[in-house]
């Protein structure tokens, strides 16, 4: 009953990213659905993964962790994506997962530089993006806009960090539609730093209650969870 409902709310899920992309002449095929697994249970994602999803999105380091050993000891191998706050002391762990593909939020330049330097013990370069407090929202992390320039001109400065591109978490609405600003902010940006100072390829915004409109304004990566998953369990 668990894998038929998982597996309809995927496809719904998909077919509203196509619906999405094709309102705005998008190809579908250039957003990546990652999902957020965080508080779900191993079942769950295996439902997941068995289905074609590839990418999934943790924020706390310990959850991660134990997770990825229980997938690993199966021979299953999951890209996973730290999308949460990290605290600098728990960079190293993270570091020690090769299947941990990219961080989402860098969102400070002591986090970016211990990051950088836990990849080289580990000899790695990790895909990182820079998270945006596109909405200035005093409860959210994330560089302001007037920053991003100036923090991606020092970080791409980094050898064992590969800055691909930008990350946003806006508040909750119960009208999504409020927040399509912010999206088409969002864009705006990430088009002037390609074109200032790097060519950047994703941009990740948009989760279960407006990933549609983030997709019409050119998210690259969708971050959905309830939508796909159903209530967490805690």
């Amino acid at each position: 009953m668990q894998k038929d409902k998982i597996i309809s709310n995927l496809n719904k899920v998909k077919e509203n990213i196509k619906k999405a992309a094709a309102a705005v002449d998008r190809d579908h095929t250039e957003v990546k659905l990652l999902a957020v697994s965080k508080n779900q249970k191993v079942d769950a994602i295996k439902i997941l993964n068995e289905a074609g999803v590839k990418i999934f999105g943790e924020n706390r380091v310990q959850e991660l962790e134990e997770k990825n050993d229980k997938f690993i000891s199966e021979n299953i191998e999951l890209d996973w994506h730290f999308i949460g706050h990290l605290q600098r002391n728990k960079v190293k762990y993270l570091m020690r997962m090769e299947n941990c593909r990219m961080i989402e939020s860098i969102d400070s330049l002591r986090l970016a530089k211990e990051v950088n330097k836990r990849a080289r013990k580990n000899e790695r370069k990790t895909s990182v993006l820079i998270e945006i407090n596109i909405a200035s929202d005093e409860n959210k992390f994330g560089i302001t806009p007037d920053r991003a320039e100036v923090f991606l001109r020092k970080i791409i400065n980094f050898e064992h960090l590969k800055v691909e591109g930008l990350m946003t978490v806006l508040p909750y609405l119960d009208n999504p539609e409020k927040l399509r600003s912010y999206f088409k902010d969002m864009k705006k940006l990430f088009d002037q730093l390609s074109e200032d100072v790097i060519q950047l390829k994703e941009l990740s915004m948009g989760m279960t209650n407006d990933y549609q409109i983030a997709v019409e304004e050119g998210a690259t990566i969708v971050r959905v969870g309830t939508a796909i998953f159903g209530e967490r369990e805690y």
